[in-house]
């Protein structure tokens, strides 16, 4: 039972029963063998890259652990990205449980995995009949098994790969920030700009938009005097003092003044 994953060692990866003070733990029947679960790679790696966001030492990695993820994270070098997104998000929901329920909730995940990806030395319950373990009558039937393993390893990539394009699909469809919020930041930034566009707001010189006179920008390079216009502008951002070269000059004196113009340059 224990090798099988239906109970198992609250401290340890190794799936067996010791007549000693062990504490073990029975597995929560979402994840029992009886209910033919045959996890994926990509399933393996979010479950290794949520172990390693979380700063606790009982989730800390085994080596081998190590080893396994930096493996499917050449494997899966492409959509990392997708797969690091779904532990995250793992993560979050995680977050919002008790904190006892986590520790048990880990636990189990981590038996799961015990069962289907266990550490070098112990036998793979879900590929290998315990009846025919210590019988030397089963290379033709390891043959077969590996073939038929690889097909299947084959499939269900590509199943991975038809719900990773569905999953993209129905984000292209879902809007991050609404509509109306969206128009409203467009208003509000145009409302504040208007004063500065030479299409909307007539300027005092020639509009150099519509004309070849250069001297509406020749006059504000070579004022001495600030316009209070120029300078409302400077305070919408810090980007647009620093654009502005005037603005530029009155920042660093300001700066030494504090004896901290190094900052700007």
């Amino acid at each position: 039972m224990a090798s099988h994953g239906y109970l198992f060692p609250i401290e340890e990866h190794a799936l067996t029963v010791k007549n000693d003070n062990t504490f073990y733990r029975f597995q929560t029947p979402y994840y029992w063998p009886s209910n033919c679960w045959e996890p994926e790679n990509t399933d393996y790696a979010v479950y290794l890259c949520k172990r390693t966001m979380q700063n606790k030492t009982r989730l800390e990695l085994a080596d081998y652990e190590a080893e396994n993820l930096a493996l499917l994270q050449k494997l899966f070098s492409r959509k990392w990205e997708f797969i690091f997104m779904q532990a995250e998000a793992q993560c979050k929901v995680d977050k919002k449980r008790d904190k006892l329920e986590r520790k048990v909730l880990d636990s189990q995940e981590r038996a799961f995995w015990d069962v289907h990806r266990p550490m070098p030395g112990c036998v793979n319950t879900t590929e290998v009949d315990m009846k025919k373990l210590h019988s030397k009558k089963n290379k033709t039937s390891n043959l077969k098994s590996l073939k038929r393993d690889v097909s299947s390893t084959c499939v269900s990539h590509l199943e991975s790969i038809k719900k990773e394009i569905t999953l993209l699909k129905l984000r292209l469809d879902r809007r991050n920030i609404k509509l109306s919020k969206v128009a409203e930041t467009y208003i509000n930034y145009y409302e504040q700009y208007v004063e500065y566009d030479s299409y909307f707001t007539p300027t005092e010189l020639a509009n150099p938009w519509l004309t070849d006179n250069s001297e509406f920008w020749d006059e504000e390079k070579q004022a001495k005097e600030i316009s209070a216009r120029r300078v409302r502008r400077w305070a919408f951002s810090l980007q647009e003092l620093l654009r502005d070269p005037l603005g530029r000059d009155h920042f660093t004196k300001f700066l030494e003044k504090e004896f901290s113009g190094e900052n700007l340059k």
